[in-house]
């Protein structure tokens, strides 16, 4: 990802957890755009997931598809500093493996 200076990541996370992630994502300077920090967008969106026998922690019935409403975070960060903001996501993300897709941006503000 050398070749791009930012990248965007799309986070799916409860509710209950924005405004952790929100200084989470503050404490690493991800989602800084110009004169503003703490920028990012967020739309309400139902996950589905099907338990598998062993996941911790377990939420659901085995065997049955499950949903419940999450939130789709997209938050900006310069691709330098892409390990350290997944890191901090983690570090405060209630799932036991977070969804957090990493899409490289050829450029920013057009």
């Amino acid at each position: 990802m050398e070749d791009f200076e930012y990248c965007k990541l799309e986070i799916f996370i409860p509710e209950s957890q924005l405004s952790v992630l929100q200084k989470a994502l503050q404490s690493v300077d991800a989602g800084h755009i110009g004169s503003y920090d703490s920028c990012l967008s967020y739309s309400r969106v139902t996950g589905c997931w099907r338990p598998l026998a062993g996941t911790h922690p377990y939420i659901g019935m085995e065997n049955e598809i499950c949903t419940a409403p999450e939130l789709k975070v997209e938050v900006t960060c310069r691709s330098g500093q892409l390990d350290r903001t997944m890191a901090a996501v983690k570090a405060v993300h209630p799932y036991e493996e977070p969804v957090i897709n990493v899409i490289p941006l050829y450029r920013v503000g057009l």
